[in-house]
C-alpha cells in the first residue's frame, strides 16, 4: 500500500513539473507551438489520407471504402440526436473541466459515465432510432444474424471452425468469422434471458461500452494520482469515437479489455481489500477479452505497463491463473482459438483485406485513429513522447517517476500496442471502429496538456466528431 507521505510527495513533484512552464514562459510557449504543430500535422495527415485515398479508390477501387480512409459515404444529414449532442458538447466544454475538479470523486465516476452514455446515444440517434440503433447489429455482417445456430452451444463451438473461410457450406457472416465466439456468444447469452433483437444489443454495448470511462479513470487515479484523471475526465465522456461506440461491438470489448487494466492495477497497488481477487478478476476480463477480439492480446502491452509503473509483479501470478479460466473452457469445448485465427487470417485475404494495399492503409490508419481519438489526444501524445526520457530515467534511477511521466509512460504502452496492430497487415481499415480499445487510453494524455487550454482542446476534439457524424453515413 502506497503511504501518504510518499503519495504527497509524488504529488508535489508532478505539481512542480505540472508549473515548470508557467515558470519559464518561453518554455511554456515552445511546449504550446509544438502542441499544435502535432495537430496540424496530423490534420495534414488527415488531409493526405482524404486525398490520396479518394484518387485511388477512383481509380483503382482497391481501398474497399467510398470515403476513404473511414469506412463511410457523404450523407448530410440531421437527426433527433443532433439537439442533444450539441447540446451535450457545450455541456461539457463550458463546465467539464471545472465540474471534474470539483465533485467528489464517487460523484464524478457516476457524472462521467452517465455522460459518456449520453454522448454515445445522442451520436447514434443523429442517424434516427431504427438506423442508428436498433438495426445496426442486425445487418447482413453482425453477430445477431446467426443466434439461431447458437441452440446447442457445445455442439456449435466444436463446429465454429468450419465455417470461417468462404467457400465452406454456412460460412459464418464477416463479424462472426473475424472473431472469436466470445463476441456472438454474448448476444446469444441476452437473447437468452430474454433482451434479444437489436434494440437491447445496441442498449449493452452503449451503456456497458461507456463504463470504459470509469475503468481509464479509475486506472490513471491510481498509477498516476487523482488530479490527473480528473482533468482527463472531460475528455473521456467527449471523446470522439463515440462516432463508432454507438453503435457497434467493439464499445463493448473496450470495456471489457478496460476493467481487466483497471483490475490490475488496483491490485498492483494494492489499493482495494482483495488485491489478489481484483488481480484474478483482471486476469477472467483478459482471457474474456482474447476471446472477443483476436487483435485484442495486445493489451497485454499496457497490462505490462501496469506492473511496471506498480513496480511489483505479485499479482502477476493470480491474473495470469484468472487469464487461463477462459480459454481452457473454451477448449474443452472444441474451439482452438489457434485454428480459427489462422483460418480467420486466410479469410482475411480472401475478402477485403486481401485487396486493400497495405501501402496505403499502414499510415491512412493512423489518419482514422487521429479522427476517432482527437486532437486533444494528439497534443497529449506528443507531450507524453516528451515526457518519456525522464520517465525512463527517473525509473531507472529512483524507482519513482513523477505522476505525470507515468502517466505518459501508460498512454505510450497503448500507442505501442495499436501501432503493433498497424504494422501486423490485419487492420486495413475500418480501424476507427476496431481500435477502440487502444484508442480509450490515449485519451488521458490530454490531462497533460495545460489546464487553462482544455476547453479549446475539448472544442478542437468534439467539432470534428460531430461534423463526421452529420455529414457522413458511417454504418455504425
Amino acid at each position: 500500500m502506497e503511504n501518504t507521505e510518499s503519495t504527497e510527495s509524488t504529488e508535489s513533484t508532478e505539481s512542480t513539473e505540472a508549473t515548470h512552464h508557467a515558470a519559464q514562459p518561453e518554455e511554456a510557449a515552445r511546449a504550446r507551438r509544438h502542441d499544435l504543430t502535432a495537430a496540424a500535422i496530423a490534420v495534414l495527415l488527415v488531409t493526405a489520407a482524404i486525398l490520396i485515398g479518394r484518387y485511388a479508390q477512383n481509380r483503382t477501387g482497391t481501398l474497399q471504402v467510398q470515403w476513404p480512409p473511414l469506412l463511410a459515404s457523404w450523407d448530410p444529414h440531421l437527426g433527433p440526436g443532433t439537439p442533444a449532442a450539441l447540446t451535450l458538447a457545450v455541456l461539457v466544454i463550458a463546465y467539464g473541466p471545472p465540474l471534474a475538479a470539483r465533485l467528489p470523486w464517487r460523484g464524478l465516476l457516476a457524472a462521467a459515465w452517465a455522460g459518456s452514455t449520453a454522448w454515445v446515444f445522442s451520436m447514434a440517434l443523429i442517424d434516427g432510432w431504427y438506423r442508428g440503433v436498433e438495426r445496426r447489429l442486425t445487418t447482413k455482417h453482425e453477430y445477431l444474424r446467426v443466434i439461431d445456430r447458437f441452440d446447442d452451444i457445445p455442439a456449435t463451438l466444436r463446429d465454429f471452425t468450419n465455417h470461417i473461410v468462404i467457400g465452406e457450406p454456412g460460412n459464418w457472416p464477416a463479424h462472426v468469422a473475424g472473431h472469436p465466439p466470445g463476441a456472438t456468444l454474448t448476444f446469444v447469452w441476452l437473447d437468452r434471458i430474454g433482451l434479444g433483437g437489436g434494440a437491447w444489443a445496441a442498449v449493452w454495448c452503449v451503456v456497458v461500452g461507456s463504463s470504459a470511462v470509469l475503468a481509464a479513470l479509475i486506472t490513471v487515479r491510481v498509477l498516476a494520482n487523482e488530479r490527473l484523471a480528473r482533468r482527463a475526465a472531460p475528455f473521456l465522456v467527449l471523446a470522439p469515437a463515440a462516432v463508432w461506440a454507438g453503435v457497434s461491438a467493439d464499445g463493448y470489448f473496450a470495456a471489457v479489455a478496460a476493467w481487466s487494466v483497471a483490475l490490475l492495477a488496483l491490485a498492483a497497488t494494492r489499493r482495494v481489500r482483495l488485491p489478489a481477487a481484483a488481480a484474478v478478476g483482471g486476469g477472467l476480463l483478459f482471457g474474456w477479452t482474447c476471446y472477443l477480439s483476436y487483435g485484442l492480446g495486445l493489451m497485454a502491452a499496457v497490462l505490462l505497463a501496469v506492473l511496471v509503473l506498480a513496480r511489483t509483479a505479485r499479482p502477476a501470478v493470480p491474473f495470469l491463473l484468472g487469464a487461463l479460466v477462459v480459454p481452457a473452457a473454451f477448449t474443452l469445448f472444441g474451439f482452438n482459438w489457434w485454428t480459427a485465427y489462422h483460418l480467420l487470417v486466410e479469410r482475411y485475404y480472401q475478402g477485403a483485406g486481401g485487396v486493400r494495399p497495405y501501402a496505403y492503409w499502414v499510415w491512412a490508419n493512423l489518419a482514422c485513429a487521429v479522427l476517432a481519438a482527437g486532437l486533444a489526444a494528439v497534443a497529449g501524445v506528443r507531450r507524453s513522447a516528451s515526457y518519456a526520457p525522464r520517465a525512463v530515467r527517473a525509473a531507472l534511477r529512483t524507482g519513482a517517476p513523477a505522476p505525470a511521466q507515468r502517466l505518459a509512460l501508460l498512454v505510450l504502452s497503448a500507442l505501442v500496442a495499436l501501432l503493433a496492430a498497424d504494422l501486423s497487415g490485419m487492420s486495413k481499415a475500418e480501424t476507427e471502429r476496431i481500435w477502440q480499445p487502444f484508442l480509450l487510453w490515449l485519451l488521458p494524455a490530454a490531462a497533460l496538456l495545460p489546464a487553462r487550454t482544455a476547453r479549446y482542446w475539448l472544442v478542437a476534439s468534439a467539432v470534428p466528431a460531430l461534423l463526421i457524424n452529420h455529414l457522413l453515413w458511417t454504418g455504425w
